[in-house]
């Protein structure tokens, strides 16, 4: 559609307005969260595993359900964790990461992490000549 420049001059240009990835984060990178449930799940069709999730209650009230990433997990309902935006592109509807090593939610794992550490919250390994 043709805009001429009267039109512009009394109305402007309307600015698009940009949807939101994370929209229960509520423009705030982190927030505090208690789990209702936590349970498993299977992924989208061609990929095949188990995924961990939480149905949390967010700070702000709403619920929603978050990823539990890494190798086991010690939560159960009443757990309190931290959640960030990033969603889990093989599970529908996980809009949303659990952060590993803050609050309930331990970085205890099998193995020693050396690569990868800050996204599964594990400290740096001693070093051992």
């Amino acid at each position: 559609m043709i805009v001429t420049f009267s039109q512009l001059a009394k109305n402007g240009r309307k600015r698009k307005l940009r949807k939101s990835i994370s929209p229960r984060l509520v423009g705030s990178p982190h927030k505090k969260a208690v789990c209702v449930k936590v349970y498993t799940m299977k992924p989208k069709k061609p990929n095949s595993a188990i995924r961990k999730i939480a149905k949390v209650k967010l700070s702000t009230g709403v619920k929603t359900l978050i990823y539990l990433p890494g190798q086991g997990h010690s939560l159960q309902q009443h757990s309190v964790v931290l959640v960030r935006g990033g969603r889990v592109p093989d599970s529908p509807g996980i809009l949303y990461h659990a952060v590993r090593g803050k609050y309930d939610f331990t970085y205890k794992e099998s193995f020693e992490r050396r690569t990868n550490r800050s996204k599964y919250g594990t400290p740096k390994p001693d070093k051992k000549n």
